[in-house]
C-alpha cells in the first residue's frame, strides 16, 4: 500500500525530469481546502510549484486530510502531483487560467483528476478514486467520485504582508 504512493510520486518525478528543458524554479505555498471522498474532508498543507516558463507548470504536495467518517474523526495522509497546462498567447491576464491534470494518493484510495486553477491560486478539479485493497476508513468506503477545491497562498506573500 505504501509501496503505492512511493511509485506515482517516483514516476511523476521521471516525468518531470523529461519534460525540463531548463532550469526550474521552485516557489513554496500552503494550501487549503476542500475534499469530498465520499465524505467530506478538510485539506491542509504545502505544495511546491516547479516553472521554467509560464506555458507548462508543474506542482507536487503533500497535505492531511481531516473530517469525520461514521461520526468519528480521521486524518489521512495525502499526496499529489499536477502539470498545469496553458498555451494561450496574446492575453489580456497573461495565463490566468490553466487546465490541470494529475492524481492524488492516500494510504486508502488512488484518485486520477483533471480540471481548472486561477493563475495557479484556486484550484477545482474533480476525478474518479479507486480504492487500495478492502480497507475504508472507520467502515466508510472510500470510492468513486472525488471533488477538490483548493486555494494555494505563495509562502513569499505571506512573508510580504507581515514587513
Amino acid at each position: 500500500m505504501k509501496n503505492t504512493g512511493s511509485a506515482l510520486m517516483t514516476a511523476f518525478l521521471m516525468m518531470l525530469g523529461t519534460f525540463a528543458n531548463a532550469q526550474l524554479t521552485m516557489h513554496k505555498m500552503i494550501s487549503v481546502g476542500y475534499t469530498y471522498q465520499n465524505q467530506s474532508f478538510g485539506d491542509v498543507g504545502g505544495k511546491l510549484l516547479f516553472l521554467s516558463n509560464d506555458n507548462m507548470v508543474y506542482r507536487l504536495g503533500g497535505s492531511a486530510l481531516m473530517g469525520s467518517a461514521n461520526g468519528k474523526f480521521a486524518i489521512m495522509p495525502k499526496v499529489s502531483g499536477d502539470i498545469m497546462l496553458n498555451f494561450e498567447k496574446n492575453v489580456d491576464f497573461y495565463h490566468s487560467y490553466y487546465f490541470v491534470m494529475g492524481a492524488e494518493a492516500t494510504n486508502k484510495y488512488i484518485a486520477p483528476k483533471v480540471g481548472f486553477t486561477l493563475f495557479g491560486l484556486l484550484d477545482l478539479t474533480g476525478g474518479y478514486a479507486f480504492p487500495i485493497g478492502n480497507s475504508g476508513i472507520n467502515g466508510k468506503e472510500l470510492k468513486g467520485l472525488n471533488i477538490n477545491f483548493t486555494l494555494n497562498v505563495p509562502t513569499t506573500f505571506i512573508h510580504d504582508m507581515f514587513k
